[in-house]
């Protein structure tokens, strides 16, 4: 039984009615009884296995949080959609905070969206205005990132769910032990000649930068996060995106090509 294969609390000023997605056949509450490897690629159970049972009582947290009546965001079918891409695929780690907080918004990939909704965060679109003047390449209308998922980007928040409506809600329930566990899985991956596998970190923001202790020797691009609030004391012009291509390069394992299709 497979699930259907996330994205910053700081646009709490673009919360607008939508109607959140459906929630799939499998609840809250049912996921923390599926085996791992039916919940996260191969690899990634593997990796996870040392914080499973930090796993399982997070998902049964998310239960009761659900049977309370309190609408919990992604849906159950998108909550670790982040690690159903393979470990073993990953080339570059991007690390946000934690789901968009308005219902429908939350897709399970950090700072991405539902193709179909519009407007897109802003945060977003402060992304899209850097890679614009970073390579080049024009600005969407949707929040659509799974083409950068599909080459290897993980877009990783440090925590996966939040209540609908509340930003930062689900902080401290047990998330920060799963997603560390994840980044130092990456960190520490060996390639078959016993070298590190290529890796590039890029942090936004205060959060994000706290992981760096956990990425030992793995090259990380720093700057200000891109919400409104920051991005013009230093996302602006910092150009994570050639400089992830070149650090890749660096490491003899190509580029990433960052240019999103003009529709989902």
């Amino acid at each position: 039984m497979g699930l259907v294969p996330n994205s910053d609390s700081l646009d709490s000023d673009a919360l607008f009615e939508l109607e959140a997605g459906p929630a799939g056949a499998v609840g809250f509450a049912e996921l923390a009884s599926l085996p791992l490897k039916e919940l996260v690629a191969p690899d990634w159970a593997e990796a996870l296995a040392p914080v499973e049972g930090q796993l399982r009582d997070v998902l049964e947290f998310l239960g009761r949080e659900d049977a309370g009546g309190h609408a919990v965001l992604p849906p159950p079918s998108d909550l670790l959609r982040a690690f159903r891409q393979p470990l073993a695929d990953v080339r570059v780690l991007i690390v946000g905070q934690d789901p968009y907080p308005t219902p429908g918004h939350a897709v399970g990939l950090s700072f991405a969206v539902d193709g179909s909704t519009r407007p897109i965060p802003r945060s977003l679109a402060n992304i899209y205005k850097e890679l614009d003047a970073d390579l080049g390449l024009p600005p969407r209308i949707h929040g659509d990132l799974s083409r950068w998922a599909d080459q290897g980007v993980l877009l990783l928040n440090r925590v996966l769910s939040v209540r609908a409506g509340e930003a930062g809600s689900h902080r401290g329930k047990g998330w920060e032990a799963i997603t560390a566990a994840a980044i130092s899985a990456l960190a520490n991956r060996i390639t078959a000649d016993g070298g590190p596998a290529p890796l590039v970190a890029i942090l936004w923001g205060k959060d994000a930068e706290a992981v760096r202790p956990m990425l030992g020797s793995t090259p990380a691009i720093t700057s200000a996060h891109p919400s409104p609030l920051s991005a013009a004391r230093g996302f602006f012009g910092s150009k994570p995106f050639s400089h992830a291509n070149a650090l890749l390069q660096e490491q003899g394992d190509g580029t990433v090509d960052w240019e999103l299709p003009p529709l989902p």
